[in-house]
């Protein structure tokens, strides 16, 4: 009890003094508070103690000033809480990092005031409902905004209503959001930053865009040093305050397209809606009533498309022709000079234009070796308006299409005939591949399905072709006429030659489709307008869309016409004209045969092509699409006679040995050795390509659907082997070419029995799934070998030739090797 009362005492005594403690903690806290205050007010920076003459300050969206080596963003109180998108490019790279593509990402960012502090976060659109729909407000709940950054404010301007703050660090460390992309980090086994190698090149600003350009150096355990260097360009664009009216996409216009989630909706779920990536083409205000009555009016603001300065002048005119080729779409669309060409203003005239403002969208003439030309755009996620296009044109593409030209049409055109074509005909090549470019910056993606529309026999008359074209579309890879013949005289051969120049009507028709302007109309109203355009051309195949994916054989990249067999039988022929005269037409007095070497490849290739287009037939599906208030299907296998007529092509022109191109002339200057495997290794690629797992299922698939009426696999199989293996049938020789290509047979066989498909991510639409295991594709293979095998033991007997004997046998023991623990 004693000891209780003292404890109880102490324990008083002890929170007395505490309390004590307290009080002078907080007077004395209170005391330093005042004091640090005082001196803050004192030293408080000024705008001019941090911006002052030695700042080099370049004005824009935002003011960019740089301060010895750090760089601040002056953001004006109007710009705060407006939305920007950023998009991440890859400028550069260590070359033994190949650049797949050079956008990495991008996002849409807020730089938003917090006490003293601006706040960059990132904003989400991919979830959406109209502001007028209760669900508005779960779905802003749900777009939460991440902060990417958070800034101290370091001076005001108050002259200028704006915040100045520090943006080094978002440049100079390892921001994931704008740096190299995560996937990209993984694969080449980046593990961080090396901060002593990173640095910031430059940040340059403009009227509505900030370009900030940075090196960047990784770590890396998959790099021969160690480390992967890289230039980074993070371009800041201000979006409209007033996003523009969107248009709702349909599969059957091919379209570039954002999406968004839409929750407002009157379904039972939330659904994936997308909207047309386009300008923003409007009518003024005063031709409302001219459009109304069906008069072509100029928009209040046109596409213009400006051609760089570094450009040679000999082909600028031929690119502006290409860009504007497209006005005659844009007038199908009600609109005149929509699209026009312009050089850009000198350095005297414009010291400060550049190719880099987002207000200028610029054909940009690169110094590179690339064979390739593209033409990316930038558009706004929550509309889809396009903000900004840049066509990137390397200085080799001319190499690609003198390749391309020489190679399908020298057989009919003398100008073809050699390695350097005369400034015209290269200027119209030029121009048919930047009206092509010019297609995908306006919104347009590649129709393969085009060329198809025509018959075979049109592509050889000269009042179709110079009508029509070879194509109703450029955005096909349908290239240059190779089904013409050197007696079809006037024939069109390129786009540019059309009656109008590289547009074709499916261009026009999607033009209008997505351009023309539907007054006094929703979105959502829109819609019905936009389905009977489209039904009003459904029985017509030059309106027709079909992308590229490998099963569908009227959607195949560098093909023309509805038949692949009479198509390439007409190509065939004329590289079979070629060839003889490649030594003629490629070399020069003095100079070695490295251009003959190289055509003799380019015509290979298309060879390659011819074969490709061919085989994608056999086990092919037609697909047209279609909405539930069209008649007929959307996949259609392809009939059975023409598939079994495409093997018979196969087994005539590929595997019997096509001798046509073991030209000694030839070979004889440009290899010691290597013809052989060359043909060897071109029959099996297409062998196996026909022996695919995909294909086979299809195959299988359509017997099973169709019955009688479908090319079985088990017939298809027969057919091949007969013609791979036709010499059996007598004693006629089996020379070393056909004997390569009789061992791939079986090793192909081999594989199918102890392989299993391999999974590719990313090739989904071009593969078809299957459990090899379980399917007939084993048993059926299996039946092949053995029927194989008892044909070998038979035919064996009836040769004398030590080497086709020895074949033989060698085939029996690969057999019993393929079918071991089967």
């Amino acid at each position: 009890m004693k000891t209780y009362t003292k404890t109880k005492k102490t324990t008083f005594f002890i929170s007395i003094f505490l309390m004590s403690l307290l009080t002078f903690s907080q007077n004395d806290e209170k005391k330093s508070k005042d004091d640090s205050s005082d001196k803050k007010e004192k030293k408080e920076k000024v705008y001019s103690d941090l911006i002052n003459e030695d700042a080099i300050t370049d004005n824009g969206l935002f003011d960019v000033h740089k301060v010895d080596d750090k760089y601040y963003y002056e953001i004006n109180d109007t710009l705060l809480g407006r939305d920007m998108l950023m998009v991440t490019r890859v400028v550069n790279l260590s070359k033994e990092i190949p650049i797949n593509r050079h956008k990495m990402s991008e996002q849409v960012l807020s730089w938003q005031r917090f006490n003293d502090n601006i706040l960059l976060k990132e904003i989400s659109y991919s979830n959406y409902a109209s502001d007028s729909l209760p669900i508005k407000e779960a779905v802003s709940n749900a777009n939460f905004e991440p902060i990417i950054a958070s800034f101290k404010i370091e001076v005001t301007n108050k002259d200028k209503n704006s915040v100045v703050i520090d943006v080094t660090s978002l440049y100079k460390n390892d921001v994931k959001s704008f740096g190299y992309p995560q996937f990209s980090r993984k694969r080449n086994k980046i593990t961080g930053l090396d901060s002593k190698l990173s640095f910031i090149e430059s940040i340059r600003s403009f009227p509505m865009n900030i370009e900030a350009k940075h090196i960047k150096t990784y770590k890396s355990s998959e790099a021969k040093n160690g480390q992967i260097s890289m230039v980074l360009n993070n371009s800041m664009i201000l979006l409209p305050k007033e996003p523009m009216k969107r248009r709702y996409y349909d599969e059957r216009v091919g379209w570039f397209t954002t999406s968004q989630t839409d929750y407002g909706i009157d379904n039972q779920e939330a659904e994936t809606v997308r909207y047309l990536d386009r300008w923003r083409l409007e009518i003024k205000d005063e031709d409302i009533e001219k459009y109304k009555r069906g008069e072509l009016v100029e928009p209040k603001k046109p596409i213009v498309y400006y051609v760089d300065r570094a450009t040679p002048k000999k082909w600028r005119k031929y690119l502006k022709q290409g860009i504007e080729d497209w006005q005659a779409a844009f007038e199908a669309a009600g609109f005149k000079n929509a699209i026009i060409a312009k050089d850009p203003p000198s350095k005297e005239e414009d010291p400060d234009w550049s190719p880099e403002d987002i207000r200028y969208s610029v054909v940009r003439y690169l110094a590179s070796p690339t064979l390739n030309a593209n033409g990316p755009h930038v558009s706004d996620p929550r509309s889809g308006e396009i903000i900004e296009s840049d066509i990137n044109w390397y200085h080799n593409v001319m190499k690609l299409l003198r390749n391309w030209y020489f190679i399908q049409t020298s057989a009919v055109d003398p100008d073809a005939r050699s390695t350097e074509f005369k400034d015209e005909l290269m200027g119209e090549l030029i121009r048919f591949v930047s009206a092509h470019e010019v297609g995908h910056t306006i919104g347009l993606p590649h129709n393969m399905g085009s060329s198809s529309a025509f018959p075979v026999d049109s592509l050889r008359s000269a009042t179709f072709t110079k009508k029509y074209g070879t194509a109703p579309s450029v955005m096909d890879y349908a290239r240059f006429n190779y089904v013409a013949q050197p007696e079809d005289k006037g024939v069109v051969l390129m786009p540019s030659h059309w009656d109008s120049p590289n547009v074709g009507i499916y261009d026009k028709f999607s033009v209008m489709w997505g351009y023309k302007p539907i007054l006094d109309v929703t979105e959502e109203e829109e819609k019905d307008i936009l389905k009977k355009w489209i039904i009003e051309k459904e029985d017509d195949l030059m309106y027709r869309f079909g992308p590229s994916g490998g099963i569908d054989p009227s959607s195949q990249t560098e093909d023309l016409g509805d038949n692949a067999i009479k198509a390439s039988s007409y190509g065939i022929k004329n590289l079979k004209r070629i060839v003889p005269n490649l030594m003629e037409w490629t070399t020069k007095d003095g100079e070695n045969y490295d251009e003959l070497e190289y055509m003799y490849s380019q015509v290979l290739n298309q060879f390659r092509r011819y074969m490709g287009h061919v085989t994608t037939n056999i086990g092919g599906v037609y697909q047209y699409y279609k909405t539930s208030d069209q008649d007929g299907a959307v996949y259609t296998h392809v009939d059975k006679n023409h598939q079994k007529e495409c093997l018979i092509f196969l087994n005539e022109n590929l595997f019997e040995t096509p001798t046509w191109m073991i030209n000694k002339e030839i070979l004889n200057k440009i290899e010691y050795a290597g013809t052989t495997e060359r043909i060897r290794s071109l029959q099996s690629s297409y062998l196996n390509r026909i022996l695919d797992f995909g294909r086979m299922a299809r195959m299988i698939e359509n017997e099973a659907l169709n019955g009688l009426n479908s090319y079985s696999l088990n017939e298809m199989m027969n057919d091949l082997k007969r013609g791979i293996w036709s010499e059996l049938k007598g004693t006629k020789t089996i020379d070393v070419y056909r004997r390569n290509l009789q061992r791939s047979y079986i090793s192909r066989l081999t594989y199918i029995m102890k392989n299993d498909q391999e999974f590719r991510s990313g090739w989904e639409d071009y593969i078809t799934n299957v459990n090899v295991n379980v399917s007939d594709i084993r048993s059926i293979t299996m039946g092949s070998l053995l029927d194989l095998k008892k044909d070998l033991k038979r035919a064996v007997k009836k040769y004398s030739d030590n080497a086709i004997k020895s074949h033989i046998n060698y085939c029996i023991s690969m057999i019993d090797e393929a079918l071991k623990n089967s």
